[in-house]
C-alpha cells in the first residue's frame, strides 16, 4: 500500500485546498440599447431589450 514519506504541513495542505473554491466573477455585457452593464444571455434589467426586441414593457 502507498504511504507518504513525509508529513504534509498544514500551509501546503491548506493552500492545495484553497484553490478548488474559487469562484469566477460573472462576465459582464454592454446592452446595446441601453449602455447598462447585464449578464449575457439575459434580458436587460434596465430596459427590457433582448436581441434588439423588446421583451419586458418598462415604464420611462
Amino acid at each position: 500500500m502507498a504511504v507518504p514519506k513525509r508529513k504534509t504541513s498544514k500551509a501546503r495542505r491548506d493552500r492545495r485546498r484553497s484553490n478548488v473554491w474559487k469562484l469566477d466573477m460573472p462576465a459582464l455585457v454592454k446592452c446595446p440599447h441601453c449602455g447598462e452593464y447585464n449578464l449575457s444571455h439575459r434580458v436587460c434589467k434596465a430596459c427590457g431589450y433582448y436581441d434588439g426586441k423588446e421583451i419586458v414593457k418598462k415604464e420611462a
